[in-house]
């Protein structure tokens, strides 16, 4: 057997509890999704292929991209007041590929699309987390993200799944000093969503960091991934930089990184004739950054009228200070650098955003390395029971609340 596939399946052997786990907490979802689907006569599957962004993401992979922006006088209540220009090419192409080799239709090659990048992603998440704390905090941190208030969307035809996985592994990538890997996973997730630019912060500086470590110094060489025993592979979080085979191979991973970001904006712009053509596409799905300001409106009046707002705000705005405090956790903590930049570049994005307010909770839901202080904490439990109970317990309201935004919420989650 060859040496690469022995590492892989070696690899799949120690990930194999965090997917194990990470899949009972989704079934458990879609489980739900699919009883509340049944009794409301209204299919799941159907629902979770085309609700909300769903069903523009499967429109653009079946008849492309507009070719302009909407006339100023368009309907705002309809269609033709938003461009489909606002949604990144990866995942439609992707359901385009699946759709052409499978006798799927456009919706179901969504949802496959979705569930294999949700299987990724935890997998990612397990590598990064048992890189930093351990292979235990890994499982946990790779259950715990699929037992989210809004995990729901890992199993949607929703592109923060895909996103996810991009991220997680481009993050091991630097982590793991493979500069050129890295950047290509970043720019590949730059195709994938906006809030790709947290992604790029994070490996252009760590890569910056690692190059003005060594440049100028002869690279001493160390063992190989494969020769290094398991707890020095996944551990310190000190010295996370180590050393490289050069200064250059950290300086080519951050030139790569943007590519995919600045090739579809910059693209968008041709396509609408102005060079600031998707800002101006985010303007029509009122996206801007407001620096937070209507965050904080949102904030303070859902704290002074806490019994007259929806569900779905109060969660989200418990969501955003879970997160702000979590990332002043990492910091405090002191996380590898990559981790630091991407975790707090998505809650400022999150935060700072001036979109609708329930979406800003689906906004950090790939911010995985805010759940790293979390899952180490839950790791020190020594009860087994204690722990199974609290997972159990969030696994159980996760798929509730997803029930919930799916089929009762009025806004998109």
């Amino acid at each position: 057997m060859p040496a690469r596939l022995r590492r892989l399946r070696a690899a799949a052997g120690e990930a194999a509890p965090a997917l194990l786990g990470f899949a009972a907490v989704r079934v458990i979802g879609v489980a739900v999704l699919f009883y509340w689907g049944h009794r409301r006569g209204r299919p799941a599957a159907e629902r979770m292929a085309t609700l909300w962004d769903a069903q523009l993401y499967t429109e653009v992979a079946a008849a492309g991209y507009d070719h302009g922006l909407p006339s100023p006088g368009a309907d705002t209540h309809t269609r033709d007041a938003y461009s489909n220009l606002a949604f990144f090419p990866l995942y439609p192409a992707l359901i385009r590929l699946v759709r052409a080799v499978t006798p799927l239709g456009f919706p179901s090659a969504a949802l496959l699309i979705t569930w294999v990048a949700s299987l990724a992603a935890a997998w990612g998440i397990f590598a990064v987390a048992a890189w930093c704390h351990g292979r235990r905090t890994g499982v946990l941190a790779a259950v715990v993200w699929g037992a989210l208030p809004h995990a729901v969307v890992e199993s949607l035809a929703y592109t923060e799944a895909l996103f996810t996985a991009l991220a997680a592994w481009s993050l091991y990538a630097v982590l793991t000093r493979r500069w050129i890997w890295a950047g290509a996973l970043c720019s590949l997730a730059g195709l994938t969503r906006p809030t790709a630019v947290a992604l790029v912060a994070a490996v252009v500086a760590a890569a910056l960091a690692a190059s003005m470590r060594t440049r100028g110094r002869r690279a001493a060489p160390g063992p190989t991934e494969a020769s290094r025993p398991t707890e020095e592979r996944w551990g310190p979080t000190e010295g996370w930089w180590g050393p490289t085979e050069g200064w250059w191979r950290p300086c080519l991973g951050a030139a790569i990184a943007p590519l995919g970001w600045l090739g579809f904006i910059a693209w968008v712009g041709a396509r609408v004739d102005r060079w600031d053509g998707y800002l101006a596409v985010q303007r029509l799905w009122h996206s801007r950054f407001d620096g937070g300001v209507s965050t904080a409106r949102q904030l303070w009046h859902t704290c002074l009228h806490p019994a007259s707002a929806p569900l779905t705000t109060v969660v989200v705005a418990l969501v955003l200070c879970a997160g702000a405090f979590l990332c002043a956790l990492t910091v405090a903590q002191r996380q590898p650098l990559p981790l630091v930049v991407y975790g707090l570049g998505l809650l400022v994005i999150a935060v700072g955003d001036s979109a609708f307010f329930a979406v800003r909770a689906r906004f950090l839901l790939p911010a995985f390395p805010l759940l790293l202080p979390l899952a180490a904490g839950l790791a020190r439990v020594r009860s087994g029971g204690v722990r199974l109970t609290l997972l159990s317990t969030a696994a159980a309201l996760s798929a509730l609340y997803g029930a919930y935004l799916v089929f009762v919420g009025s806004h998109a989650p």
